[in-house]
């Protein structure tokens, strides 16, 4: 439960900073490129330090990473509280990725690791518990908003809560690491020579791979969706921090539903039908010209790609077992490379205007219909006397 917990407060920031966006953005007085750079740059660093983060999980003293990472979690949110200018800001979210690496990703392994045979099951829970933190997110941003707070007094909410979780998690999470008293760099070498063998594993690739390219529905699309309906379809930062509440809130009652589909239906076979739902509602989400339709359809999407993340990072993790830090650790260098689409999306909108840009996010559910693995089909017996 306090896993959960850890994720919950990770995604009730994620939701309060996605909403925010059109407030931080006239605050700060920035321009696409530069919300752009912000969703990307502070990713591109936690994924070069992330991963000897991740494999020292599990070469050495977990717990110890964990509870510094929330820590430097609590601390990156007071920061962002603090900021004045893009500078401070986009340091700020520098030092979040990696915390939130440490604390939340860390915990998720612990998670995984507690019972090995049911990593699609356990991810659902896990999913859940973050797609709650992400409608909460606006909900309490617009709260404040309602009594005349603003985005600043929210991240400081924010780093309050993240402190008493982190005082709860410093007396129950014990050390799952391997028994090494001493850092040294033959244990930080040892891992990543696992890391590295890991990596010519076509089945970890294929894993990696489909969860950068799910990420275009699901975080990238999140991130710009409050943008898109200020900008495209007229509404006001306040109902734009709603209409994105009713977003999550659909996508969370289907990430609870998924939990008992899990325990009937093979998710692989779920995520093939749900991608090519999304292949629809996407471009009519993007070619409807009433703001209702776009949030109805919005809504339809963020419904149907519940699971994405749940089932493919299940797969990843039951593809390596009792590797879960290194499991990590190549999640977050494949990351790399899809924490600069944003910033390749913002420079899209700021040269051919938002609307256009977010055509790119199709490439997500095409790349998943395309590398999917395929059912198995079981071989007929030929007819008798044929």
């Amino acid at each position: 439960m306090l896993y959960l917990l850890i994720e919950f407060i990770d995604e009730l920031v994620f939701g309060v900073n996605a909403a925010a966006w059109p407030l931080i953005r006239d605050d700060l007085a920035l321009n696409y490129i530069q919300i752009g750079l912000a969703f990307s740059l502070p990713g591109l660093i936690g994924s070069l330090i992330e991963p000897f983060l991740f494999i020292l999980g599990d070469v050495w003293k977990r717990r110890t990473l964990l509870l510094g990472g929330g820590i430097l979690f609590a601390l990156s949110l007071a920061l962002t509280a603090l900021s004045q200018n893009f500078l401070l800001l986009i340091s700020s979210f520098s030092l979040f990725f990696p915390a939130s690496g440490m604390f939340v990703n860390l915990s998720q392994a612990n998670l995984m690791d507690a019972d090995p045979a049911r990593h699609e099951q356990n991810m659902a829970r896990w999913t859940f518990a973050g797609s709650l933190g992400v409608v909460v997110g606006p909900l309490l941003l617009s709260g404040l908003a309602y009594f005349s707070f603003g985005w600043r007094p929210a991240f400081g909410t924010l780093a309050a809560l993240t402190t008493l979780i982190l005082l709860l998690a410093w007396k129950r999470i014990p050390d799952t690491g391997r028994d090494a008293s001493d850092l040294s760099l033959k244990l930080l070498f040892a891992g990543l020579g696992e890391a590295l063998t890991a990596l010519k594993n076509k089945t970890i690739l294929r894993w990696l791979a489909l969860l950068e390219f799910s990420d275009l529905l699901l975080d990238v699309f999140y991130g710009f969706l409050p943008l898109y309906f200020v900008d495209v379809s007229g509404f006001t930062p306040a109902q734009a921090a709603a209409s994105v509440a009713v977003w999550t809130g659909v996508g969370l009652i289907g990430d609870f539903l998924l939990i008992p589909l899990l325990e009937r239906v093979k998710g692989l076979d779920y995520l093939r039908w749900s991608v090519l739902l999304e292949l629809i509602l996407f471009p009519l989400f993007l070619l409807a010209p009433l703001p209702w339709q776009k949030l109805v359809l919005a809504g339809a999407i963020g419904f149907f790609n519940a699971g994405w993340y749940a089932i493919l990072k299940g797969n990843l993790f039951s593809s390596m077992p009792k590797q879960s830090g290194t499991a990590l650790a190549l999640n977050s260098i494949s990351s790399f490379v899809g924490k600069i689409i944003p910033f390749g999306i913002g420079l899209a909108a700021q040269l051919f205007g938002l609307q256009s840009a977010m055509w790119l996010l199709l490439a997500g559910p095409i790349a998943l219909l395309i590398g999917l693995p395929r059912p198995l089909r079981t071989p007929t017996s030929p007819d008798v006397g044929s």
